[in-house]
């Protein structure tokens, strides 16, 4: 077929509006120990432990938890500034000193600046580190879908995107780290000079198309470039007493190994090994009950029986004891009333459905504080503070 034969070289494509420009220093390797960089040296140094991160010790510090963002940019930014970490001046400094930021994954799919948010995100990551924070993402199941090649909820935007980037990675002579993290702060204009020659494409847009699934397959493949990025990242984290993932953990889960799940995950994201079926790590990735697929604690309680219920609340309890915490936080089921808690305060469920692709909700993040939590939900009410367990 001559789509087959297609060359992402071989469309026109307007002039870069900017050239690659390195905004902050990329990390040299995944460091085990983060000082206390400028945050006054009053807290002890974070310490990880896992590659990609595990378990992670952050003693004293502020947790914030931010939920599924789905390649909507500006809400991302609103999430991240309601938390307290990100400038509203659109410099995208980071400003929560010693804070730890966690964001629960499914950044791409049903947006179209899915590759900014990863950019945005990498950037913070470095500058907290400087400050004696940290940033982590763990993956969910629409990263996941996306490195199987499962397309079917990618904005077309995002597919431009995809285009746009690899052609900015050619201007950065293919240096990754410095393309990946200055694109947050270029692609804006990169997508209106885009936009304004959108009519010039008229009867090409079957073949824009064509370009843009082309190169989304280029980075998303196992192996490619941003599914290397996605790979350094958990499916489940451990910060201090607290558990983090996408869906949701079980019993399970946890006697197969964390550990051991979040290091094939990585090794299937970056095709160490056979890439065959065989090796997409099931128990993480697949199926219902799996640690990116899971809502039996995200499901609205209203229509359950006592028993069910009651059935949820110990596997719950023998998951978090036997992995050493008191709650857990997940994402991927929106959250119509909000962030809120269940079952004793031992589960989070933080996915309000922000992005415009899916409920087009206000933004609100867990901040968590020693034994306290509280719900922030816009920076123009009184924040609503949540303690309904002392967490000992």
């Amino acid at each position: 077929m001559a789509m087959a034969s297609l060359s992402l070289n071989s469309l026109p494509m307007q002039p870069p509006s900017q050239h690659c420009r390195k905004l902050i220093d990329a990390p040299s390797s995944t460091s085990l120990n983060y000082g206390t960089g400028g945050g006054g040296g009053s807290l002890k140094p974070i310490v990880i432990s896992g590659d990609p991160p595990t378990f992670v010790s952050a003693p004293g510090r502020r947790i914030v938890a931010v939920g599924d963002l789905h390649g909507d940019l500006s809400k991302a930014r609103s999430a991240l500034e309601l938390a307290g970490v990100l400038s509203a001046d659109g410099r995208d400094t980071w400003t929560g000193q010693e804070t730890v930021l966690v964001q629960l994954g499914d950044i791409l799919d049903r947006g179209e600046d899915e590759i900014a948010i990863l950019s945005l995100l990498r950037s913070l990551q470095i500058q907290a580190k400087e400050h004696g924070g940290a940033v982590f993402q763990v993956n969910g199941n629409h990263e996941t879908m996306n490195i199987e090649g499962d397309f079917r909820y990618v904005d077309s935007g995002a597919f431009d995107e995809c285009s746009d980037f690899l052609e900015y990675l050619d201007d950065c002579e293919h240096n990754w780290e410095d393309a990946f993290s200055s694109w947050g702060q270029v692609s804006e204009s990169w997508k209106e000079e885009r936009k304004l020659a959108q009519s010039s494409w008229g009867p090409w847009n079957l073949v824009k198309r064509q370009k843009g699934v082309i190169a989304r397959s280029v980075l998303l493949r196992p192996g490619g470039p941003l599914a290397s990025e996605l790979a350094r990242h958990p499916v489940v984290l451990k910060v201090d007493d607290w558990v983090f993932c996408h869906g949701g953990l079980l019993p399970h889960h946890v006697t197969y190994g964390i550990e051991k799940i979040n290091n094939e995950v990585s090794k299937w994201m970056n095709n160490v090994g056979e890439n065959d079926e065989s090796q997409i790590p099931f128990i993480a990735t697949r199926g219902y009950d799996s640690v990116v697929w899971n809502r039996l604690y995200s499901r609205d309680t209203t229509d359950l029986e006592d028993y069910h219920i009651e059935q949820i609340q110990s596997i719950l309890d023998t998951t978090l004891q036997v992995v050493g915490a008191k709650a857990m936080v997940v994402g991927h089921t929106p959250q119509t009333t909000g962030v809120n808690c269940k079952y004793n305060c031992s589960i989070w469920r933080i996915d309000v459905g922000m992005s415009s692709g899916v409920l087009d909700s206000r933004p609100e993040v867990l901040e968590i504080r020693g034994d306290k939590t509280r719900v922030i939900r816009s920076e123009s009410e009184t924040f609503s503070e949540l303690q309904a367990v002392d967490y000992m």
